[in-house]
């Protein structure tokens, strides 16, 4: 009897969980996702295979989320356990679209920002360069971290840091990054890569309101130091 493909045949980071952790979930296809939730497969069928046969036998997500529990369980190597999983999935997402928007914090000084990404970020003996996208309003509708390890144009590039602010329809951002030496002082490659992303954001209607170096107990803002 012929083996089943599975997800354990892949390469290690070509596997969903692993994209996942390295490339966000948008980059996972529809079949992957599905694969995520169901878990594991069933003897002889892989649970690559089952997700698929899903989306075969429904045609869409859509389909999919409305069909009972006793519709899902008649697709071989769909159990009662693994209908009520996907059923829990497709009722969070459907509760996360129709939840009321929670007050996102307001940034009105640097130390309103630093409040929020602090937690994120004490401690860590690298460098992290967050990316933190506000509305119209100046309310946080995102943070990201865009690079972790010493910056420059190679890791914190425009594209990578816009591509986010972006995707997320932001109005404006500010950049956080920490020295874990302790000293918040800006370097000449701070300074410049600042500059260079807020050229960047001018040119796509993306207002960069600072950027703030932060370490444990100190902290400095070269907005207000006039250094871009």
């Amino acid at each position: 009897m012929k083996k089943s493909f599975t997800i354990h045949d892949l390469p290690v980071a070509e596997r969903p969980r692993e994209r996942l952790s390295r490339l966000g979930i948008e980059a996972l296809s529809t079949q992957e996702i599905i694969a995520l939730i169901l878990g594991r497969g069933t003897a002889g069928e892989s649970v690559t295979v089952l997700a698929q046969k899903l989306l075969s036998t429904f045609g869409n997500t859509r389909n999919m989320a409305a069909a009972s529990i006793e519709e899902l369980v008649k697709i071989k190597g769909i159990g009662p356990a693994k209908a009520a999983q996907l059923k829990a999935a497709f009722e969070l997402g459907k509760r996360a679209e129709s939840s009321p928007d929670e007050i996102a914090p307001q940034i009105t000084t640097p130390e309103s920002v630093i409040r929020e990404i602090r937690p994120l970020l004490k401690g860590k003996k690298k460098e992290h360069f967050v990316l933190v996208s506000l509305n119209i309003r100046n309310h946080i509708i995102n943070r990201q971290t865009i690079s972790i390890g010493s910056l420059d144009s190679s890791i914190v590039h425009p594209r990578e840091v816009f591509k986010e602010a972006l995707r997320v329809s932001a109005a404006s951002v500010i950049f956080i990054h920490n020295h874990p030496s302790g000293d918040p002082s800006p370097s000449e490659d701070d300074i410049a890569l600042t500059k260079r992303l807020t050229e960047a954001g001018k040119i796509l209607g993306i207002s960069v309101l600072d950027h703030i170096i932060i370490c444990d107990n100190a902290y400095i803002s070269m907005k207000a130091r006039n250094l871009f």
